[in-house]
């Protein structure tokens, strides 16, 4: 697969003119009974209104997915659920991020579109807990604090994994709608909701690892979509606290997707500063990485808000290949420093915050 299987890069000077932000702030059905798209556009919280009934489906292009990632400088934590119509799976992987080991992937996977699904609201109270074969999971979303449990197996090891996230008080995430141009019915919706502070403990066997919340964020990607069978993306995210000019630590977060089908009603691309969403306009790569994914990345978006270059660390890369389905993603860690700026054009200096940028070409 190539970059050219959706996409054309565009260079930052060739943008003419800025994205259209359409906002929505009321609740918004996202689909007619027919299955067409009735929404397209963002919002600070997830407005929009899903009902899995209503999509018109193929084989499996009804995707829903709740998928938590945890790290530090030095592990990378991954519990996700997943049904794409015909199955599904639930998981706990644990990744050393400094070595690329995969040290634990546990997954139990089931068969069916409507015996395990998950009835969570992405960034509001709410509760996911079932059981699938001998794995046990619970995810539980309160006002201030969100907790995760998996209990499972990995090569004949017990795997008990238990997280706990603050969500501090007002804390907005984005979601994002998309259409493709090729099908009325086909769309993209995600919620992402980050700079949530976590601690907890992964253990498998006798290994235990333990994170601390002065060093370890959880960013929830909260999926529900009904795709083309071939897609290219680019995703990356951060956390970190930055300290003010008079000593004052905030809680700082970014949110960049693209190349997912039709951006010209929003982009995926925001910071979050203190818990609120500041809007930014399409942000790319100066370069396009292809096969050298561990040379710098230099971001930039078109509003000129987002400067950053990361440095790469590790090309967490996997190539899964099932040949009706292929996913080939070089998630590559790096360290991130520029600057970006806020709203009311505050412009805050970023240094070395670990965090990663993907790229990824995708036939399911």
């Amino acid at each position: 697969m190539s970059n050219e299987l959706k996409r054309t890069y565009v260079p930052f000077k060739d943008w003419k003119e800025k994205s259209k932000q359409t906002e929505y702030t009321e609740k918004t059905p996202l689909l007619a009974a027919d299955g067409t798209l009735l929404a397209k556009g963002w919002a600070r919280k997830n407005v929009f209104e899903y009902n899995r009934d209503y999509v018109k489906k193929g084989i499996i292009s009804r995707k829903e997915w709740d998928f938590y990632t945890i790290f530090d400088d030095e592990m990378q934590i991954l519990v996700s659920f997943a049904n794409i119509n015909i199955g599904g799976y639930v998981a706990a992987k644990l990744v050393n991020l400094k070595t690329g080991e995969v040290i634990c992937d546990s997954v139990q996977y089931f068969i069916g579109a409507n015996k395990h699904v998950s009835h969570s609201k992405p960034d509001a109270p709410s509760r996911f807990c079932d059981k699938i074969g001998k794995t046990e999971f619970d995810f539980d979303t309160k006002e201030n604090e969100r907790t995760l449990s998996y209990k499972g197996a990995y090569k004949g090891k017990p795997v008990d994994v238990f997280a706990r996230m603050e969500i501090p008080e007002g804390l907005e995430s984005i979601t994002t709608v998309f259409p493709f141009d090729e099908d009325k019915h086909k769309y993209f919706m995600t919620t992402k909701q980050l700079c949530m502070p976590c601690e907890g403990r992964f253990v498998f066997g006798d290994y235990v690892y333990e994170f601390s919340k002065d060093k370890s964020f959880c960013s929830l990607d909260w999926g529900r979509v009904n795709t083309p069978h071939e897609m290219v993306w680019y995703w990356g995210s951060g956390s970190q606290y930055i300290t003010d000019a008079d000593g004052n630590k905030h809680l700082f977060g970014f949110e960049i997707t693209w190349a997912i089908g039709n951006e010209s009603n929003a982009t995926e691309t925001c910071l979050f500063y203190d818990g609120k969403v500041h809007k930014i306009g399409a942000v790319d790569v100066k370069k396009f990485p292809k096969g050298r994914f561990l040379e710098p990345w230099e971001f930039i978006s078109e509003d000129g808000r987002f400067n950053m270059t990361m440095v790469p660390t590790l090309d967490n890369h996997s190539d899964v290949d099932f040949k009706v389905g292929r996913m080939n993603c070089h998630q590559v860690y790096g360290i991130w420093n520029g600057f970006v700026l806020l709203d009311d054009g505050t412009r805050l200096e970023i240094k070395d915050l670990f965090t990663f940028c993907e790229y990824v070409e995708n036939r399911w």
